[in-house]
């Protein structure tokens, strides 16, 4: 069975040769083609918790000892020792590093340097 004959002005139409121009769609946008002057405010993922093992230990001793804190003086010591420790850590680290653990910007650091360099809207 032989394919059907079509007129010679569908297959020009089929195959897009009745374009005059070639070119592509227009695109106009909704909104203007510019960054905003801030971004969203993301909650920082949590790190790892420290001083795990030092607060499993005070509350077994404090178990032990009907929760007495005279008995488990060494444990709580030792306890706030690290939590000390892990906060001085905490804030060196965030003086020196300007990016998160991913290797980003924070959005509050985003939103800073937003202020300082705002977009340009319109010409001068």
């Amino acid at each position: 069975m032989a394919a059907p004959v079509y007129p010679a002005w569908v297959t020009r139409w089929v195959s897009g040769q009745w374009r005059q121009k070639k070119r592509p769609p227009v695109i106009r946008p909704t909104r203007p083609l510019v960054l905003a002057n801030k971004v969203a405010n993301r909650r920082e993922q949590a790190g790892e918790a420290t001083c795990i093992t030092e607060m499993s230990v005070m509350m077994a001793c404090w178990k032990q000892n009907d929760f007495n804190d005279a008995a488990c003086a060494e444990e709580i010591r030792m306890f706030y020792d690290c939590v000390a420790k892990a906060e001085k850590e905490r804030k060196n680290q965030n003086e020196q590093d300007t990016l998160s653990p991913r290797g980003n910007l924070t959005s509050s650091k985003v939103n800073k340097l937003l202020r300082r360099f705002p977009q340009i809207t319109r010409y001068v």
